[in-house]
C-alpha cells in the first residue's frame, strides 16, 4: 500500500498492510531546534512517516463586515523570561472588545479572554465576520504536492477550536463556561446555537473540498474537564448537527478529546464522528486504555494517537519508543482502524527516538 492508501484504510476503519504513523503536527520549535529548520514535508520524508498535512480553506468576506470588526494589535513588552506580550482591541459600531496574550519560541497563549459577559457576546455575535465563500486553492496545491504520501486534514470555521463548546470555552474561559452551564444554561445554549449557525453556514461552503478529514471537538469536552451529563447536554446535540453538514461536504471527521475520554466513548459514537483522538494515556494526564477503548467502540470509530511522546520522544530512548509502539499496536490490532501518533505536540527529543518510532511501526504488520 502507499501511505495514502494505508491512512485512508484506517480512516475507513478497515485493515491496512501495516500500522500507519504520523505526528500530531510538527511544532516549529522542534523543527528549528532539532531538524535544522525543515518544513513539514521534509520532516515527514526524513523519518519515512505517513504524512498528515494540516491545511484549511481560505475565506472571502464582504468588505463592510471586515470594516465592522477592526482589530488593532499592539506588542507591549518582552519580559525577563523571553515572553512577548501583546494586547488587541477590536472596534465594532456598538462598542469595543479586548483581549491579551503572550508568546515565546515554544508556543503562544492568551492571558485575557475576549468575551467577559453577555454584552460582549452580543457584540461578537453581531459583528464577527463570517465568510461569504471558501477558497480551496491551498488545499489543492498541498494535495498535488503530497501525492500518494498521505492525507490532508482541515479545521472547521469556528471562533475557537473544533466545535461550539470548545470554541465558547476559548472565548470566555473554561471555568467560566462551566459556571454558565450551571447558573445560566439558557444563555449558554443560546450562545452555542449562535456559534453553530456560523459554523454550519461556512461548512456548507465546503462541498468539493479536496481535504480528506476535518478535526472537531476539543479538550474542553474531555471527561477530565466536564461530566458525561454536561457533554450530553452542551456538546452532543451541537456536534451532531455540525457533523451532518461536514459529512455532506464529503470529509471524514475525527473528534478531538485531548484528556479523559473513557467515559465519553459511547457518546462520541452518537455524535456522528468517524474517529477519535488523541487517546491520551494516564502517563500524559489522560485516562485512555487503548485496549478497552478498542474493545468497546473499535468497530465504530477509528483512533489516532495513543503514543506517550513524553516517555517515547522527549525523555525516551529508541528502545523505549519501540516498546511503546508495539504496546499500542497490540492494544488496537483486532480492529485495525488505528493511526499511531503522539497524543499531543512535542517540543524536545532526540530524532533517533522518532526514527525508532517509525521503524517499529513498519514492523507492525496486520
Amino acid at each position: 500500500m502507499t501511505s495514502r492508501e494505508r491512512m485512508l484504510a484506517a480512516l475507513n476503519n478497515s485493515r491496512p498492510d501495516r500500522l500507519p504513523c504520523q505526528v500530531h503536527g510538527w511544532m516549529q520549535y522542534y523543527l528549528n531546534r532539532y531538524l535544522g529548520g525543515m518544513d513539514w514535508y521534509q520532516a515527514y520524508e526524513k523519518f519515512g512517516m505517513d504524512y498528515a498535512i494540516y491545511i484549511s480553506p481560505d475565506y472571502n468576506y464582504y468588505e463592510k463586515d471586515l470594516a465592522n470588526w477592526h482589530a488593532t494589535r499592539v506588542d507591549i513588552s518582552e519580559d525577563s523570561q523571553g515572553n512577548h506580550h501583546w494586547e488587541e482591541t477590536i472596534e465594532t459600531p456598538e462598542g469595543n472588545l479586548h483581549h491579551a496574550g503572550a508568546w515565546n519560541d515554544i508556543t503562544p497563549w492568551e492571558t485575557e479572554v475576549l468575551i467577559k459577559d453577555e454584552h460582549d457576546f452580543e457584540l461578537w455575535n453581531k459583528y464577527f465576520p463570517v465568510p461569504v465563500s471558501a477558497d480551496f486553492t491551498k488545499i489543492r496545491e498541498a494535495k498535488d504536492k503530497l501525492g500518494d504520501k498521505g492525507i490532508i486534514r482541515s479545521h472547521p470555521f469556528s471562533p475557537g477550536q473544533g466545535s461550539p463548546w470548545q470554541s465558547f470555552c476559548t472565548m470566555v474561559g473554561t471555568e467560566e463556561a462551566i459556571m454558565m452551564a450551571m447558573d445560566t444554561p439558557d444563555f449558554l445554549h443560546y450562545a452555542l446555537g449562535e456559534i453553530l449557525k456560523k459554523t454550519i453556514r461556512v461548512s456548507e461552503m465546503w462541498k468539493g473540498t479536496p481535504a480528506d478529514m476535518v478535526e472537531t471537538g476539543g479538550g474542553a469536552g474531555s471527561n477530565t474537564v466536564i461530566s458525561p451529563g454536561m457533554f450530553k447536554e452542551f456538546c452532543l446535540p451541537y456536534d451532531q448537527k455540525q457533523h451532518a453538514v461536514l459529512h455532506d461536504a464529503g470529509v471524514k471527521i475525527v473528534y478531538h478529546l485531548c484528556g479523559g475520554l473513557m467515559q465519553m466513548l459511547e457518546l462520541v459514537t452518537e455524535n456522528g464522528a468517524d474517529g477519535l483522538e488523541t487517546m491520551t494515556p494516564p502517563s500524559m494526564g489522560g485516562d485512555c486504555d487503548l485496549a478497552e477503548a478498542s474493545r468497546r467502540v473499535g468497530d465504530k470509530l477509528f483512533f489516532i494517537g495513543g503514543f506517550d511522546q513524553n516517555a517515547g520522544f522527549e525523555k525516551g530512548t529508541p528502545e523505549v519508543a519501540r516498546k511503546l509502539v508495539f504496546e499500542c499496536f497490540e492494544a488496537t490490532k483486532d480492529h485495525a482502524g488505528y493511526i499511531i501518533a503522539p497524543s499531543d505536540h512535542f517540543f524536545f527529543g532526540n530524532p533517533e527516538n522518532l526514527q525508532a518510532f517509525v521503524d517499529a511501526c513498519k514492523e507492525c504488520v496486520y
